[in-house]
Parts: structure tokens; C-alpha cells; sequence
């Protein structure tokens, strides 16, 4: 991927880099903190206190967590903590140099360990001020299957908690079958075996509301959010009574969850699991027997006689009550949201140039006898837009925001914000691309210039995309200078903000084109 660096953002960088060197990192008794659960040193990185791989559960396998030990004697919280067991594929190792957002090996430094990976990493300007800092907790992509709170470099807090004077904290939990197998069908001690990975981070939201006050932070004030699956995470949260009062905000980005798996089919699963491993279908069946590699390739083996394995959040009826928002949960009502999505989503390369004719030809192969109607909207949505744009634009993510954000102001609750992201890199051919917001809010494009092209324009976009995170991290409305007015979703004007270098309201643009779509998630 060639990218062609501005000679001001190289210089803006540099000036960044002297002023860290400046400051050295220090740890000592400065950087102590005496948890409820013992104490625990960090390190200061400049003006930012720093605390990574700090246990906030624990859990036997296939269980659900529960309060970590307590402890005496002073841990060190200085590296990031183990992630999920999770195979190789999902670790984004050996991506296509295209598409590389710079995944790969040098920074998934994390091990893997089922019995560890329950760990937290905090972020805070200050841990001995006494002030309350808003707190944005950051959960993690990769489906419901892979991911860690640091399997991409714009993860990393320190800068968002600089900027905002807030406390950024970031976490770990069970995934694939560890997390989101459904063994509530063995009945006994698997009655509560069902969302896993939720209950976990359920846990490290009690860990907050117990904690971040010693870190600066106020428990009052705290505000969730993930992209993609760890979208799909915070839309389900919405819905579970366990959740409820552990923050006051949400951000969905691409990932809005209308729905979630239903029990009727995910129970079989974890019956045929134990039969295939000579196990009996009761509550006497013993999985702690098995790796975790002999677990994946037992459930591939079931997966294969027909019975589907599913591995993401159950509407079981307890712990998960209801689809989260089909209709909105109650849950949640009074829970202000900011919801969005990326222009092109998972269609990459958007190098090649058409003319309007090819791009219609390709759509028509595409929609087939809806072509027409989908040109139609299409141009009426995007009138200024390129030909090739009409064959990449984003219609299934876009879907499911527009529906979440309907349900959630048919409550007639707290408000939603819905917003589109346009913006395009100039030096990569990745267009606005699934994440591509995720280093412009988490304000570290300097973390992903190969991804972003680190151009005087992208840090100035940085600047007000962070600025509008960062106004609904504190406030619940993402209103803030140099923004045009941005009003809550309705049924009757549909306002989605977009987020280029020019931004602007539109209401119900592509509507067409969204009736013609179906939501992703």
C-alpha cells in the first residue's frame, strides 16, 4: 500500500513524539491503587495514568464469572493481560497488504488463556485530584468469535483520555464457545451456562461502577460503546436487566442488533456438544476434560451433522429477556444513543474507476429485476456521487442503524443519534470502510496512519470526530463546534449526520434505498 505523507503531519507527529520524550515513564507508590480488591501499580506516561491486564472476574469453564480473588500483596498492571482463546483466523494474522489496517502479528501481542483473560486496562488523567471524569468503556470487534481489547493500535486509550479529560477503560472477555455456547439444555449447573461473554462483561461494568472512582472516574457518568460485534455487544447489553444502571450512554457502530439467537435452537447444540464428546446430555456432563482445540473441533463435527452452533448472544429469557431492540427493550429507554455506520462497510478496494454505464451493468447483474428501482434510489440518495460509488455503498449496516435508531425513538424515551460515515482516505483504496472511523474518535490516527494516510487533513478530522464522541461521552448529545446542528432521529424527519470533511443533517436521504436493503445484524 503506498500512502504519501503531508510534510506538516510528519511535523505534527514529530513534535508529539519530543514532547513524550520529554516525559519519561515513571511507576512507583505515585502510580499505586488499592482496589476492592487489593492493590495494583501502573505507570504515568506523560500527563496519563496507565493500568493494563487488571483481573475484574474470574470463571470456571462453561460458568458464569464471578468476583475475582482478593488480594495483598501489590500486582503489577503494566502489560496488557491475556485475550480469549480464539483460533489463528480470527487473530487477523496475514491480511492482504490492500486491506491491512496493520493487524498483524507485531501487534496482537496479548497470549491466549482461557483461565486469564478476564482482565481490564485503564486509562485516566489523574488517580489522586478527587474529580469525577466522564468514563468511556470500549468494547471490542471480531463477531462474537475473535478480538481483544488491543488487537488493533487505535485501541490503546491514552490519547482519547488526553484530549477529553476522561477516563477511557478497555477489557477482555470469553468468545466462540467459551463465551456464547448455549448449555442451559444439560439443565443443573448449566442452567445459567447461556451468554457467557456478556455476563462477563456485565461483570467488568460492576467492576467499574466499584472501582473507577479511584481512578478518577465517576461511576455515574459512564457510557458504553464497540464497533462491529462489539456493537452487536453493546445493542445487546441494552436489553439485559443485569446491565441496567452500570451506565447511562451507548455508541452502536456498525453493528446495530435488532435480534438475537432464540433458545429453541441454540439448547440442541449444547446436548449434541456433550454427546459427541461421550458425555452425558445432563448436568453430569464434564467438558473441563477437554482442550480447547478438542472442544472447536467437536463442535465442527456437530456443526456438521446439521445442528447449527450459532456461538453469539440467546434471548434465554433471563438473562436476556428479549430480542434487544424488536421492539426497543425497556431496559434501556432512558439510555441516550449515538448509532452509525461506514459509507462502504466491507467493500475494500474502490480503486477502479467506471463510467455510469458500468456501474450499472454490474447492478443490474447484481439486483437482477430490481435493478431500476435500485438505480433509482440510489441517485436520488447520493445525487453528486461517483458511478463506481453506486456499486459499493453500504446498504446492509446502514439498514440495521436506520432500524435501531427507529426503535429506539418509538420508545419515546432518551434520544438516538444516528450519523453516516463518508470520509475516504486519499492515499489507499479503502474507502470509508468498516472501522475507519475507529482511529478519527479514538483520536489516534497517528496509532493507523497506513489506514487513515495521516494527511494534515485526516488529523484535522481527527479533531472533530473525537470532539463528537467526546460531547456524548460527556452529555449524551454529540452536538459540538464546528458541527452543523444535529437534531435525535425521528420517524418523521430521519436526520443522519454525515461525517466527511464537509459535514451536513439529511433527512431520510436513502430511505428508498434502505427499503430495499436488509439489515446485516
Amino acid at each position: 500500500m503506498k500512502t504519501q505523507f503531508i510534510i506538516t503531519a510528519v511535523a505534527a507527529v514529530a513534535l508529539a513524539c519530543i514532547d513524550l520524550k520529554a516525559q519519561p515513564i515513571t511507576a512507583g507508590p505515585h502510580t499505586r491503587v488499592t482496589t476492592t480488591y487489593g492493590p495494583i501499580e501502573g505507570y504515568q506516561d506523560g500527563s496519563i495514568f496507565t493500568f493494563k491486564g487488571i483481573r475484574y472476574a474470574k470463571a470456571e469453564r462453561f460458568m458464569p464469572p464471578q468476583a475475582p480473588d482478593k488480594f495483598t500483596q501489590l500486582r503489577q498492571c503494566k502489560v496488557y493481560g491475556p485475550q480469549a482463546p480464539q483460533g489463528e483466523s480470527l487473530r487477523w494474522n496475514d491480511r492482504n497488504s490492500q486491506t491491512d489496517y496493520g493487524f498483524g502479528n507485531q501487534f496482537v501481542t496479548e497470549p491466549m488463556d482461557e483461565a486469564g483473560c478476564l482482565v481490564l486496562n485503564v486509562w485516566t488523567p489523574s488517580i489522586c485530584d478527587q474529580k469525577r471524569r466522564p468514563v468511556f468503556v470500549w468494547i471490542h470487534g471480531g463477531g462474537y468469535a475473535g478480538g481483544s481489547g488491543h488487537d488493533l493500535p487505535c485501541y490503546e486509550g491514552r490519547a482519547l483520555a488526553e484530549a477529553g479529560d476522561i477516563v477511557v477503560v478497555n477489557l477482555n472477555h470469553r468468545l466462540n464457545i467459551l463465551g456464547y455456547a448455549d448449555l442451559t439444555g444439560l439443565g443443573g449447573k448449566y442452567s445459567q451456562s447461556v451468554n457467557l461473554g456478556m455476563q462477563d462483561i456485565v461483570k467488568a461494568l460492576e467492576w467499574v461502577r466499584d472501582n473507577i472512582a479511584l481512578f478518577g472516574g465517576d461511576p455515574n457518568e459512564v457510557t458504553i460503546g464497540g464497533q462491529s460485534g462489539g456493537g452487536g455487544k453493546v445493542s445487546t447489553l441494552l436489553a439485559m436487566p443485569s446491565a441496567k444502571g452500570l451506565f447511562k450512554r451507548a455508541i452502536v457502530q456498525s453493528g446495530s442488533t435488532l435480534r438475537q439467537a432464540e433458545p429453541e435452537g441454540t439448547r440442541k447444540f449444547g446436548v449434541a456438544l456433550a454427546e459427541e464428546l461421550g458425555q452425558p446430555a445432563t448436568d453430569q456432563a464434564d467438558f473441563s476434560k477437554f482442550t480447547y482445540e478438542e472442544l472447536n473441533a467437536a463442535a465442527g463435527r456437530v456443526q456438521r451433522k446439521g445442528i447449527r452452533a450459532g456461538f453469539s448472544p440467546v434471548v434465554d429469557g433471563t438473562i436476556l429477556p428479549q430480542h434487544p431492540f424488536d421492539p426497543a427493550s425497556p431496559v434501556s429507554k432512558d439510555v441516550p444513543m449515538l448509532i452509525g455506520t461506514d459509507f462502504n462497510e466491507f467493500t475494500f478496494d474502490i480503486s477502479r474507476e467506471m463510467t455510469w454505464a458500468e456501474a450499472e451493468a454490474a447492478v443490474r447483474q447484481r439486483q437482477g429485476e430490481r435493478a431500476d428501482q435500485y438505480i433509482a434510489a440510489f441517485k436520488k440518495a447520493y445525487p453528486n456521487a461517483q458511478p463506481k460509488e453506486m456499486t459499493y455503498v453500504d446498504t446492509g449496516f446502514r439498514a440495521g442503524a436506520v432500524r435501531q435508531a427507529a426503535a429506539k425513538a418509538a420508545q419515546g424515551g432518551a434520544p438516538a443519534y444516528l450519523y453516516l460515515f463518508t470520509w475516504k482516505p486519499e492515499s489507499n483504496a479503502l474507502g470509508a470502510s468498516h472501522g475507519m472511523e475507529l482511529p478519527f474518535m479514538l483520536h489516534n490516527v497517528s496509532l493507523q496512519r497506513e489506514m487513515t494516510g495521516a494527511s494534515a487533513e485526516a488529523y484535522k478530522f481527527e479533531e472533530l470526530v473525537s470532539s463528537v464522541w467526546l460531547a456524548f461521552i460527556r452529555t449524551g448529545n454529540p452536538n459540538t463546534k464546528g458541527l452543523p446542528k444535529w437534531e435525535p432521529y425521528n420517524a418523521e424527519t430521519g436526520v443522519t449526520m454525515i461525517l466527511d470533511n464537509k459535514c451536513e443533517p439529511r433527512q431520510h436521504h436513502d430511505r428508498e434505498l434502505m427499503q430495499l436493503s436488509r439489515s446485516i445484524w
